[in-house]
């Protein structure tokens, strides 16, 4: 355990059911800083973890949004806590939101709402990328003309749906738009359905045809870099892509040149990770999307030594210039659910537009990928019950749907 001034404050992270909450737990509880872990379900994993030096119960934010966001100025207004730590979409727009409130008592290395907004509108953030010089799919809105003939997948506009982004939403209500559809080419879809299903009125994508999907990761200080890392997934959660299952860790500069000239023009401030494809045909990172948050692949990040839960608590307590954000190209590591939630893809999914491996294929794959690459994102010696926990959770979730999810 490391030595640190800073060891007589604490911070708060929100427990989600991906791996990073328990991932700042360690990397920060490792160096003698006090975790406060803030669940809404007695089931979360982080909670568990031999690094969680508290665990305050909040208001689960689907149901009751202006409650969580009481709850995390009452924890902010504590006296012992230096900053608060967003894993997930509803806890860094409740933060940007509320942000001058919070800055009354902590320090708040996350956006503000505007900026927030202009990367959560999938339709404004292409456009800022334009300006930028990167590149994205053609992306137009679902009632614009359009050739059905090609290849197209429609999604959200809006990365959450709020009040701020959607009329019909009040300012205690918060909630994730549905999955991305892949359309048949050659149909005309039907629009009020779409539009019916996602809540709001979606945007139709170009299909790019490739599995190579990159992230580039980054903390901000207010428009200048203080730290990156970037990652090429190898499997998402379904063999069309998804959330990352096995990744490994890379250094491209384009990458990283793409990713810090949209970022440089939005003047980021705080986390982000910026997902790119590689067009197949022109080799250019075409834009995805920004999560302005911790990302789910967050333990692997820190194993190829890129330890961004420290790099947070550095900036947020002043301290960037200790920052030294070296790490290791060449590593790859699982997170084990994932590579079920893959395998359940190839056995009982569809989609028009993604080739679909052989299951002997995939399930190869994934064995030996984990005998070379024996690295996890929840497994650890040190502290395993956060990963019981969560092989806990799967069978109990696979027990009521009774197949994998």
């Amino acid at each position: 355990m490391g030595n640190d001034e800073w060891t007589d404050r604490s911070f708060a992270v929100p427990a989600c059911t991906a791996p990073s909450s328990t991932a700042c737990l360690r990397s920060l509880g490792r160096r003698g800083i006090r975790g406060i872990t803030l669940t809404d379900r007695g089931t979360a994993p982080a909670a568990r973890s031999r690094y969680c030096d508290e665990a305050v119960r909040v208001p689960d934010p689907y149901e009751n949004l202006l409650g969580f966001k009481s709850a995390l100025e009452s924890i902010a207004m504590r006296p012992d806590v230096a900053t608060i730590i967003p894993v997930r979409d509803v806890d860094v727009y409740v933060l940007a939101k509320y942000k001058s409130d919070f800055a009354a008592h902590v320090a708040t290395p996350w956006p503000d709402l505007e900026t927030l907004r202009q990367v959560h509108d999938r339709v404004e953030l292409f456009d800022i990328a334009e300006d930028a010089g990167v590149s994205t799919p053609d992306t137009r809105l679902l009632d614009e003309p359009t050739d059905w003939n090609r290849e197209w997948i429609v999604k959200a506009r809006y990365a959450i749906l709020v009040d701020e982004y959607v009329d019909q939403y009040g300012p205690e209500q918060f909630d994730s738009p549905p999955k991305t559809e892949y359309l048949q080419p050659g149909i005309e879809p039907d629009y009020e359905v779409l539009e019916r299903a996602m809540g709001h009125r979606p945007i139709v994508q170009e299909y790019v045809p490739t599995t190579d999907e990159y992230g580039f990761f980054a903390l901000y200080d207010h428009g200048e870099p203080v730290a990156t890392f970037q990652h090429r997934q190898i499997r998402g959660y379904s063999y069309a892509g998804g959330a990352s299952s096995f990744r490994e860790s890379i250094r491209i500069p384009e990458l990283e040149e793409t990713g810090r000239a949209l970022l440089d023009e939005l003047e980021w401030h705080g986390l982000a990770m910026v997902e790119f494809l590689r067009d197949d045909e022109t080799g250019e990172f075409k834009l995805m999307e920004i999560n302005p948050r911790f990302w789910s692949s967050l333990p692997f990040s820190i194993q190829a030594g890129a330890d961004f839960p420290y790099y947070y608590w550095l900036l947020a307590t002043d301290r960037k210039d200790h920052i030294d954000h070296e790490y290791e190209a060449g590593m790859a590591g699982h997170l084990l659910r994932g590579e079920l939630l893959y395998l359940r893809s190839v056995l009982f999914e569809e989609y028009d537009l993604a080739e679909k491996p052989p299951l002997s294929q995939a399930t190869g794959d994934i064995a030996r990928t984990i005998v070379e690459h024996p690295r996890f994102d929840y497994a650890s010696l040190d502290d395993p019950r956060p990963f019981i926990r969560d092989l806990w959770n799967a069978y109990d979730e696979y027990k009521h749907r009774g197949t994998i999810k």
